[in-house]
């Protein structure tokens, strides 16, 4: 077997295996020829990062355009990453963000939250399904009452579902200052959703 049909093999196995890799794994795959990687990689990574960027911005062709900018940076980045330096979700996060942050900046505006569209999912009732429509509505308007890094820093832990070290790195702070952060946003956000509880379906515990 010659050195070019040798490698052909190796890349069609790197494929077949690329559902069951790591994310890591698979950007070293993609550095190393394997665009099969990159479509796994980028069908596991492209909802999230998509979703990002409509939360921060507000706008869905904003956002696409922002997810596409990330993803190639991911992509020129794969030669040089160094793995267990960083997760690449987390860094792929931070490039979002940084990059919906400078367009926020540039247009001078804020994030009409309540204007987002979530992806569509299984709704069990129409009466489930307006509640949480809903409660969603409720939620984006009372993150955009937020000071910003407060929302942010509450969207990246309880929309996100990201660690607390994870959101310090995406926002170049520490975990305290991200503690800090998700408690007081936290706690404003109660104190703005208080008068809509029973309206949304919320009991005390």
């Amino acid at each position: 077997m010659d050195g070019g049909s040798g490698q052909r093999l190796c890349r069609k196995t790197m494929t077949r295996d690329a559902p069951h890799r790591t994310e890591a794994e698979l950007l070293a795959a993609y550095a190393a020829g394997d665009l099969g990687a990159a479509r796994v990689l980028t069908a596991r990574l492209l909802p999230r990062v998509l979703g990002q960027a409509r939360r921060m911005l507000g706008d869905a062709a904003e956002a696409e355009d922002v997810a596409q900018e990330a993803l190639l940076r991911l992509w020129r980045q794969a030669p040089d990453w160094r793995p267990g330096e960083a997760q690449v979700s987390t860094w792929l996060y931070r490039v979002v963000h940084n990059l919906c942050t400078d367009r926020l900046r540039r247009v001078h505006r804020n994030v009409a939250l309540e204007a987002v569209a979530e992806p569509e999912d299984g709704r069990p009732t129409a009466a489930d399904g307006l509640q949480t429509a809903a409660r969603l509505g409720a939620l984006r308007a009372g993150l955009a009452a937020l000071p910003a890094r407060q929302a942010e820093a509450v969207r990246l832990r309880h929309l996100e579902g990201l660690s607390n070290p994870e959101i310090a790195r995406i926002m170049d702070i520490g975990v305290e200052a991200v503690e800090s952060l998700t408690a007081r946003g936290k706690r404003r956000l109660a104190e703005v959703l208080r008068d809509r509880r029973a309206e949304l379906g919320f009991t005390d515990d």
